[in-house]
């Protein structure tokens, strides 16, 4: 309890260091800061303090949150508690006989339920204090009084699944003493516009339609009503379908610094549709979008200031055309079968084997000696150096359609021919074979190329496995990889693909996207999820369908995890949770391993932004299953 001479009782404050009423929007943004929160980049979040709920008169107290960023120095510094921080931290969190009461407010001004209706006040405790409902319906009660300007907008909202597993308990409660409660399914599912990746770009707004014919280019802000399975270089995107974080389209953002928001009803929006088909500058901020027309000199300035200077040479080991199982691999093979395949052979080497494929990676001297054998580094040149399809985006993809047929058709060297026929036969029969891409432009720090290459399921009744393999060697010359390459000036000539090989597993239960680093909060350990029912894909989505969004964080009292969820799958039935609790707990020890191994294997110790970007599944027996891991790019 705090004792009278613990602090000066109800004092008034200066504004740099709090307030005891917020009456308009002004003062609100005057206390607040901004801050990335779970589901909102940029959120405009404001603490309070509640001082002797365990007392017939408690005192609630707004925080300057730029000033303090910790409940507990704006009560030592701003009301002169003279409390150590622990005794402060045992009276207000994790017990009912607490004496303080600390939560947050954060703003969802993009929060729109219906038409003429915008904007909610969240208001959020620690997500792992088991604040019960006596003490919601009191801080629920104070704020809301103090708040005049926000009448009607305050809700509580339980931000993990502890407080949710409590609210299941208390809604009867809480509805009775008239709290309003918002339930993270309901609070982003009513969200119009969700910024993710902030940037700038200039380019043709244009309407891409993912099956016609054009492909857009690094000169289009591309406006797309379905998302497409890949993407090229773009100067922006905007989606009027929800977007998950970690897609091959947000990730590709990431890398290339590219503009993406998704804007509910996008091309009805008067600013969109008031400008297509023009030259535009497109930003996307925290709190919107930003389009204005803009010149095409505009463009070629903004394209020469973003693109690499220098050309680019990716190494490749051409030294060996053994075709290696994967638990002879290690990351050090990278140069002889990309990235993908050594962290995968890896991977088998950190964690349990049933949790890591088992299969075989075919080098990059196998590629080489198949494309030298048919002249096609020559046709290859051709393409690279023909003035016109460097400006005709249409005839540059004609031209390597051209040059992958051409792959997919010839045959192999005999020696090849026999390598892959002999791989072929180490796979029980009537086994479906995964032959995944695994060049050395790919899953590199600091370039992932997601998305950018192809992999391919051989079936049984597909004949020989080198079909499927030349599928993927083809490619390589995607329009998509290939412009990539091109504006990061990679030699063309020196990219290789290499394949990893592995069993296929059909009828997966679920597949997701973990980033091993809490991208909200540097101060606390913890990772980013993406997870999604069966086979709809959360890197390549299914229109309209969005995953189980999560945050899993040590923020427990003594450092437990705690799940909160950002936003549930639309595909499972009720708001159901994609993964159980044991398979969470499961999906936890792995990333912590391959967290604390790749820090060591990629040097970076001492970097705490480093993180890895793991895609994983659960089969169709219920395995965890680690599919590949490699370096986040931010």
């Amino acid at each position: 309890m705090c004792q009278a001479e613990d602090r000066p009782p109800g004092q008034q404050l200066a504004i740099d260091q709090g307030a005891r009423r917020v009456p308009d929007r002004v003062t609100f943004e005057t206390l607040a800061r901004s801050d990335d929160v779970p589901g909102q980049l940029g959120a405009e979040e404001m603490k309070f303090l509640i001082i002797g709920v365990d007392t017939p008169a408690p005192e609630l107290y707004f925080v300057n949150t730029k000033t303090f960023p910790y409940h507990y120095f704006f009560a030592r510094d701003a009301l002169g508690i003279a409390q150590s921080n622990g005794v402060f931290n045992a009276r207000t969190y994790f017990r009912e006989d607490r004496s303080n009461l600390a939560g947050t407010i954060i703003a969802h001004d993009r929060f729109e339920p219906a038409p003429g209706e915008a904007g909610i006040y969240a208001l959020e405790f620690w997500p792992t204090d088991p604040v019960g409902a006596r003490h919601v319906a009191l801080a629920f009660g104070l704020v809301t009084a103090a708040m005049p300007f926000a009448a009607g907008k305050v809700a509580y909202h339980p931000a993990g699944d502890t407080q949710e597993a409590l609210y299941a308990r208390d809604a009867q409660d809480l509805q009775s003493a008239g709290v309003r409660t918002i339930l993270t399914s309901e609070l982003f599912a009513a969200v119009s516009y969700v910024a993710l990746n902030l940037g700038e770009g200039y380019g043709v707004l244009s309407v891409i339609d993912p099956a016609a014919a054009r492909p857009p280019t690094i000169r289009d802000v591309a406006l797309f009503a379905t998302l497409p399975n890949d993407l090229g270089h773009v100067a922006g995107v905007i989606s009027s379908t929800p977007q998950t974080p970690l897609s091959h389209i947000n990730l590709k953002a990431k890398q290339n610094d590219t503009p993406n928001a998704y804007v509910r009803g996008a091309p009805e929006d008067p600013r969109i549709a008031a400008l297509m088909g023009q030259v535009v500058r497109y930003a996307v901020t925290p709190d919107d979008f930003e389009l204005q027309a803009a010149q095409p000199e505009e463009v070629q300035e903004w394209l020469e200031r973003i693109r690499p200077t220098q050309p680019q040479t990716p190494p490749r080991d051409l030294s060996s055309t053994a075709i290696d199982d994967l638990d002879d691999l290690r990351h050090g093979d990278v140069d002889r079968v990309g990235a993908k395949a050594a962290n995968v052979g890896e991977l088998r080497n950190m964690l349990p084997r049933a949790q890591v494929p088992d299969g075989y990676a075919i080098p990059f001297a196998l590629y080489d000696a198949f494309i030298t054998a048919h002249g096609f580094y020559d046709r290859a040149a051709q393409i690279i150096a023909d003035p016109e399809l460097a400006t005709d985006a249409a005839r540059r993809e004609e031209a390597l359609e051209k040059l992958r047929k051409k792959i997919k058709k010839a045959e192999l060297p005999p020696a090849t021919a026999q390598a892959i026929s002999e791989l072929h036969a180490r796979f029980p029969e009537g086994q479906d074979i995964r032959c995944r891409s695994s060049t050395n432009n790919e899953d590199l720090q600091g370039f992932n190329g997601a998305g950018l290459y192809d992999s391919f399921t051989h079936r049984p009744d597909e004949g020989d496995l080198s079909k499927t393999v030349k599928q993927v060697w083809a490619s390589l010359w995607n329009l998509r990889a290939f412009d990539e390459r091109e504006f990061h000036r990679i030699d063309h000539l020196a990219a290789a693909m290499g394949v990893l090989v592995h069993p296929n597993f059909d009828d997966e239960i679920a597949n997701g996207v973990a980033v091993t680093k809490n991208p909200f909060d540097d101060d606390w350990p913890g990772f980013y999820v993406n997870v999604q029912v069966g086979e709809s894909l959360v890197t390549n989505p299914d229109p309209n369908a969005t995953p189980d969004e999560l945050l899993i964080s040590a923020i427990g009292e003594h450092g437990e995890y705690e799940t909160q969820v950002i936003r549930r799958s639309t595909l499972t039935s009720g708001g159901a949770p994609v993964l159980t609790a044991a398979q969470i707990v499961e999906l936890t020890g792995a990333v912590e391993i391959i967290q604390a191994r790749f820090k060591v294997i990629y040097g970076a110790q001492a970097d705490p932004a480093f993180a890895m970007d793991i895609e994983f599944k659960i089969d169709a027996d219920g395995t965890f299953v680690v599919k590949q891991a490699r370096p986040w790019v931010d």
